[in-house]
C-alpha cells in the first residue's frame, strides 16, 4: 500500500500538510519571539535590530521542537479530515481498502517526521542555543542561563576553599561571564571576593578579566586579569554545569559515559536520550490518535467535538509524557520506564480504538 500510486498520494497529502503547519508555526513563532526579544534587549548598550532578528532565528529550532508532537497530531487531522470532506477515503474504503492499509503512508510519514527532527532539529537547537548564548553575551546582556538558576562551582585546592558562580555559561561550561568568586579561610569565613566580567578554564586556572577584588577592610581593588588556581578539568565541568535537553543527540551517548566516570547522575541525560529515541512512535501514537477523532468526521456531523477530542487526547498525551519524564529525569522512574511507557500505552489505546471503530 505504501508504495503504491494511492500510497504515494496519501504520503505526499501528509507532507505537504505537514510542511505547511511548521511553515505557519515558524512564522507566528518568529513574529511573537522578535518582539519579546526586542522589548527586553532594546535597553542593551550593543543592542540592534540585526542582532534581536538572529537571537530569535537561533531559539526557533529549541521552540520547534517542543511543537513536533502536536504539528504531527494536527496534521495527520487535517489531512484525514480533508480526505473525508472530499470522500477520498469513502472511494478508498468502498474498493476494498481496510483502514490498517490506508494509514501506513500517514504512519510512514509521521515516523519519518520524527526522525527528521531527531536526527536534524535536535541538533539545529542545540547549535542555535550556542549561538543565542555567545549573541547575548555579545550585546551586553548579563540573563542567567536557561534554566533560570545561577549555577555555582565549589573547589578546594590547595587548602582553599572558593565558590565561583556566574550568570551565564558558554562553551559548555568552561567560559563563565558575570562571575563571583568567593574565597573562604579554613574556620569558614569569607577572606575575599573577586567579581569578574569573565572567567575561562585553562590549563590548571581559571583566567580572570575585568576583576574587581573585595577584602574585608580594604577598599575595593581593579585588576585587568587575575589567575585563580583549580584542580577543575574542562570535562568535568562541561559535566556539572551541562543540561540534558542542552545537549545534541548524537552527543549524549559520550555524554552519559563521561557523567559516570566521574559520578554525576545521568538520569537526566538518558531520560532525554530515550524521549529522543521513542520521539518517532510517539507521533505515530499522535497519528493514530488523529486517526481515531476523524476518520468518521463526515458521516456522524461531529466537526467540533470530534477535533476537540482529538486536540484534548493528543495536550493529555504530552502533559503524561513530559510529566513522566521529569519523574525519569529525577530518578523516581527509571529512565527508559518514564520515556517508552507513555508511547507504548498511546499506541496501544489507539490501536484498541481503531480496532473498536472498524472491525467492531
Amino acid at each position: 500500500m505504501i508504495f503504491t500510486t494511492l500510497g504515494r498520494y496519501f504520503l505526499t497529502r501528509y507532507v505537504v500538510t505537514t510542511f505547511w503547519f511548521l511553515v505557519g508555526i515558524f512564522s507566528l513563532v518568529f513574529i511573537i519571539d522578535f518582539s519579546e526579544q526586542a522589548s527586553r534587549l532594546s535597553n542593551l548598550p550593543r543592542y540592534s535590530v540585526t542582532g534581536a532578528l538572529l537571537i530569535s532565528a537561533f531559539r526557533i529550532p529549541t521552540i520547534l521542537q517542543q511543537t513536533v508532537p502536536f504539528v504531527a497530531l494536527f496534521s495527520a487531522m487535517a489531512a484525514l479530515i480533508s480526505l473525508n470532506r472530499r470522500y477520498e477515503l469513502v472511494v478508498t474504503r468502498a474498493a476494498g481498502i481496510s483502514v490498517w492499509q490506508f494509514l501506513r503512508p500517514f504512519v510512514l510519514g509521521s515516523f519519518l517526521f520524527g526522525v527528521l527532527a531527531v536526527l536534524a532539529l535536535n541538533p539545529l537547537a542545540a547549535w542555535g542555543a550556542k549561538k543565542e548564548e555567545a549573541l547575548l553575551a555579545a550585546l551586553g546582556s548579563s540573563r542567567t542561563s536557561d534554566s533560570g538558576s545561577i549555577p555555582w562551582l565549589r573547589q578546594i585546592y590547595e587548602g582553599t576553599d572558593t565558590i565561583i558562580g556566574a550568570r551565564s555559561v558558554q562553551d559548555g561550561g568552561t567560559t563563565l561571564l558575570n562571575v563571583t568568586v568567593i574565597h573562604f579561610d579554613p574556620q569558614g569565613s569569607i577572606i575575599l571576593r573577586q567579581d569578574a566580567a569573565s572567567a575561562k578554564l585553562e590549563d590548571g586556572y581559571w583566567l580572570l578579566n575585568g576583576v574587581t577584588e573585595t577584602s574585608s577592610g580594604q577598599l575595593p581593588r581593579r585588576l585587568q586579569t587575575a589567575q585563580l588556581r583549580t584542580n577543575l578539568k574542562p570535562e568535568f565541568v562541561q559535566e556539572r554545569l551541562a543540561k540534558a535537553d542542552s545537549i545534541q543527540f548524537f552527543d549524549l551517548p559520550r555524554k552519559i559515559e563521561v557523567a559516570r566516570s566521574f559520578g554525576f547522575s545521568t538520569s537526566g541525560m538518558e531520560t532525554q536520550f530515550h524521549s529522543l529515541l521513542s520521539l518517532p512512535l510517539l507521533l505515530v501514537a499522535m497519528t493514530l490518535i488523529a486517526a481515531c477523532v476523524s476518520l468518521k468526521f463526515s458521516r456522524f456531523n461531529q466537526s467540533r467535538s470530534v477535533i476537540l477530542g482529538g486536540i484534548l487526547s493528543g495536550f493529555v498525551l504530552y502533559v503524561v509524557t513530559v510529566l513522566v519524564k521529569a519523574f525519569g529525569s529525577s530518578g523516581i522512574v527509571p529512565p527508559f520506564v518514564a520515556a517508552w511507557l507513555p508511547v507504548v500505552v498511546a499506541m496501544a489505546l489507539g490501536s484498541t480504538i481503531l480496532l473498536n471503530q472498524e472491525d467492531g
